[in-house]
């Protein structure tokens, strides 16, 4: 079996020093993508901020497999493709918050979970030379989470709540009536806690074999 730091090294020699690839075009014209859509909802257009919502998120594959199919894959693409993606998970949640569509507690729980897994994944990265591979059920929840946002953006049609509790807090749960997006969104968020215990079991791993590693070099140093 290949560790990881030999790789991660192989990974970075693949990948290149170019900007102005197609891949990272594609990734700049969906981070513009995200101020355009907060201008839009915040004046009361949601149909447009849906449209432009859906189709930054809806593009979320495309830059990763225009850079793997065309041989382009770059060192600012492996950064710049999930940091959109971040971004974009992140206003989509605080926007659909502001315009009172989404209980507080989501937003905490979303923006909380991807900063965990922003700066553990920096921290391994930048100190031991660890990269945790992206797994598809994490794909599959960030995906249930911009169809539940652009559920919640456009805000039609609306269903009738479960009438199971009367938690405000809890829209869905309740009686009151709610965007069917509500539901992928408490689908996505279940989805991605698990992914998020999975990335952590596999981080532990990963640091144990490294810092045992790093203590047989420094023996052998000395």
């Amino acid at each position: 079996m290949v560790d990881t730091a030999d790789r991660t090294t192989r990974e970075s020699e693949e990948a290149s020093r170019a900007i102005f690839t197609l891949a990272n075009v594609v990734s700049f014209v969906r981070l513009l993508m995200v101020p355009l859509y907060l201008f839009l909802l915040m004046n009361g257009q949601n149909l447009a901020a849906t449209l432009v919502f859906a189709t930054a998120a809806a593009t979320d594959f495309l830059d990763g497999q225009i850079a793997r199919r065309t041989h382009t894959v770059s060192k600012l693409g492996q950064l710049l493709d999930p940091a959109v993606d971040r971004v974009l998970m992140v206003t989509g949640v605080l926007g659909v918050f502001l315009v009172g569509r989404i209980p507080l507690w989501v937003i905490v729980v979303v923006i909380v979970r991807d900063a965990y897994l922003l700066i553990g994944g920096a921290c391994l990265l930048s100190r031991h030379r660890i990269r945790i591979p992206v797994v598809y059920p994490g794909k599959f929840a960030t995906t249930f989470l911009f169809i539940g946002f652009s559920g919640l953006l456009l805000n039609w049609p609306l269903v009738p709540g479960l009438g199971w509790c009367d938690a405000s807090w809890l829209p869905g749960f309740n009686g009151a009536p709610v965007s069917w997006g509500i539901w992928f969104i408490y689908a996505g968020l279940v989805l991605s806690l698990g992914v998020t215990v999975y990335y952590s079991v596999c981080a532990a791993r990963q640091l144990k074999e490294a810092l045992a590693r790093e203590r047989l070099e420094g023996h052998g140093a000395a």
